[in-house]
């Protein structure tokens, strides 16, 4: 298969953790007789930088003009940190979802057993969690019409869903869930928000073309406190935007850490995968930033292109450097030796040689940037 993947590496580890995700592919290129080019284009505050727009016209061509996109991280303090700030690097990213129709974000959490006593939360309540998170990605209060009054003292931002919004991704969501425990919950705020009602009532309608799927909902807050309480207790959880947006990173406590979790941006022709960390710019070229959420969205971005066993040769690779404790700090606080690039060449040495890189860990230990 003939593939080309447009990376947009973006800002902070942005860049750092998508050329382990590369490193990744283009092990599975040599291993499966795949042939996959990595364009490179700015987004972000990078490319505001040099050319004043967090989008420029020169990356949303390569976009739709790729297979797939390798989508990196946005942001920096610069922004952050100044609300007046007339142009922001997250516009880049909001402006090329729309521009590609790509209305649903699915983010998969899932407790490695190997990792449960990393996790905050008690082992015998994550053990066994196994999630995906199906977040409308295109409308709501994120994508709604803002306003400021002339001297700054009032704001607002308008949350609007059409029917057919959430009709489309509800099906997603559905289908999603024919191939795993036939369950889904609606995250709402239905006793508060008119959006949230109209949700409820189309969600609903919709599941009787499922009659094999579960329904049930909950409300956001109660939904925010379960994650934590029960996790076991979800299958796929469907819901908008915003809330979409602070579930998934609050359940990235579950794994142990917010470097793990990856996700997939999809809708149109063309999908988006990224891990759901930030640009972390105090780590920026420290190499202490976990790669696995990018190597993952790597995984689910060959599970778009059909090619199953490949995405199952990575995810069988982070499996093993889990296993044998070839991570980051942020994973294991006691492998402070072990560097982003050096958990990428594990990854990478097992997709090539998965019957022979069981033990020789010893190299990393060694100072080594390839594990034989």
């Amino acid at each position: 298969m003939k593939k080309m993947i447009a990376v947009l590496p973006g800002d902070g580890i942005g860049p750092e953790v998508t050329h382990e995700a590369i490193k990744a592919l283009q092990a599975i290129a040599v291993a499966f007789d795949h042939q996959f080019s990595f364009p490179q284009a700015l987004v972000g505050a990078t490319a505001i930088d040099a050319t004043g727009t967090p989008l420029p016209e020169d990356t949303l061509a390569l976009c739709k003009e790729s297979d797939a996109i390798l989508f990196g991280a946005i942001g920096h303090p610069k922004y952050d940190n100044d609300p007046s700030a007339p142009v922001r690097p997250e516009q880049g990213l909001l402006a090329l979802r729309k521009e590609l129709g790509l209305f649903a974000n699915i983010r998969p959490v899932k407790a490695y057993d190997t990792l449960l006593h990393h996790s905050p939360l008690k082992e015998d309540r994550i053990k066994g969690t196994d999630i995906s998170i199906y977040r409308e990605l295109t409308g709501g209060i994120y994508f709604g019409e803002k306003h400021r009054n002339e001297d700054g003292t009032e704001a607002s931002d308008l949350c609007v869903y059409s029917k057919n919004e959430i009709e489309r991704i509800a099906h997603l969501a559905f289908q999603a869930a024919r191939s795993r425990k036939k369950k889904v919950t609606l995250v709402d705020k239905a006793n508060v928000l008119e959006s949230s009602r109209l949700w409820r009532k189309v969600v609903t309608a919709l599941s009787h073309e499922y009659p094999d799927i579960t329904l049930d909902f909950l409300f956001v807050d109660n939904a925010a406190m379960q994650l934590i309480l029960n996790p076991t207790q979800f299958d796929v959880i469907l819901t908008e935007n915003m809330f979409g947006d602070i579930l998934s990173d609050e359940a990235s406590v579950i794994g142990g850490s917010i470097g793990l979790l990856a996700s997939a941006s999809v809708g149109g022709d063309i999908g988006l995968f990224e891990p759901i960390h930030g640009s972390f710019p105090q780590a920026t070229g420290k190499g202490i930033a976990n790669p696995i959420a990018s190597i993952l969205s790597a995984a689910m971005m060959l599970e778009h292109f059909k090619l199953h066993k490949e995405a199952h040769r990575i995810q069988k690779a982070v499996e093993k450097a889990l296993e044998l404790s070839v991570t980051t700090a942020d994973i294991n606080p006691e492998n402070t030796h072990i560097k982003t690039n050096q958990v990428g060449d594990f990854i990478e040495d097992y997709i090539l040689n998965p019957h022979d890189s069981n033990v020789n860990f010893q190299n990393i230990h060694l100072g080594q940037s390839t594990i034989i």
